[in-house]
């Protein structure tokens, strides 16, 4: 049995769609059909139904996903094991991070992580921290640089790599930066621009703010710290944001009943064969 056919089978399974599976996988929609129609022509089940727009598992399809999920996540596991067997570190390592950490946490890294080991090919997919979180454990991605999840996720094994403490930040011409010693029932009478609401960031800030009795008003909200910025830049409402973030645009208000700090780090499945090349950039990360 083809494992692209499998593959194939996995992403539209967990996508619903055969497009959105087309482009994860980097095909075309007709290539990913093809492979389905093989696969089912393989067992001699229709393994999906297709009404209209809408994919849906057959009984056949739903009784395949789990054996074919174990099957890809073992062949991974043993080519991984066969990569520690060679003293060369090569092959292929898929990696997902988030736009803020590969900005401007990971360039240096990688740079001197290809000069070390230029035969490993780098597969590295941007999304959020909790969608890379969510891709290690389905065994889509090797490993994730990511925010690491204020609570543990069972079967991920992280490290922490970078503590990254949080500021909460103004424009200089917003009326909060007017105030010598703000408190934090000030910035319950502003709008704030904050992370989106799913992302372990808003989580991290929100809990802080809650336990100080403050629910702020949100105005806006997205998953993108250099967008945050920005609206913050232009006077849409105070925010919060790494201090490493800081520069002439904004102003951190020195509130002191609030200590603010996230962890970004590495995760894996610790269940998982990790392979020589995961091996070498986990030891390549600061703290190692």
């Amino acid at each position: 049995m083809d494992t692209q056919a499998l593959a194939a089978f996995l992403e539209v399974a967990d996508t619903a769609s055969f497009s959105k599976a087309a482009e994860r996988l980097f095909l075309s929609q007709p290539a990913v059909s093809k492979r389905i129609a093989t696969l089912e022509d393989q067992l001699g089940r229709q393994l999906f139904d297709r009404v209209g727009r809408q994919i849906t598992l057959t009984d056949a399809g739903r009784a395949l996903l789990p054996y074919a999920r174990r099957a890809l996540h073992d062949i991974e596991d043993g080519r991984r094991a066969l990569s520690k067997l060679s003293e060369k570190v090569e092959g292929r390592l898929s990696i997902g991070t988030s736009h803020h950490i590969g900005l401007h946490r990971l360039p240096t890294v990688l740079r001197a992580y290809t000069l070390a080991y230029p035969e490993v090919d780098l597969d590295i997919q941007f999304m959020d921290s909790e969608v890379a979180c969510e891709a290690v454990l389905a065994g889509k991605l090797e490993l994730g640089i990511v925010t690491l999840p204020s609570q543990p996720l069972a079967q991920l094994k992280s490290r922490l790599v970078w503590p990254d403490p949080l500021a909460v930040v103004v424009a200089p011409a917003h009326p909060l930066a007017a105030i010598k010693r703000p408190r934090l029932g000030d910035l319950a009478e502003h709008a704030a621009v904050l992370p989106d609401e799913a992302t372990y960031t808003h989580r991290i800030v929100t809990a802080a703010l809650t336990q100080h009795g403050l629910k702020p008003r949100i105005r806006l909200a997205t998953n993108y710290l250099e967008t945050l910025k920005m609206l913050v830049v232009i006077g849409l409402g105070w925010s919060v944001l790494p201090r490493s973030m800081l520069d002439k645009e904004l102003i951190a208000l020195p509130i002191r009943e609030l200590s603010l700090e996230r962890e970004l780090g590495v995760v894996w499945h610790e269940k998982r064969t990790l392979s020589a090349a995961a091996t070498a950039l986990i030891a390549q990360l600061p703290g190692a």
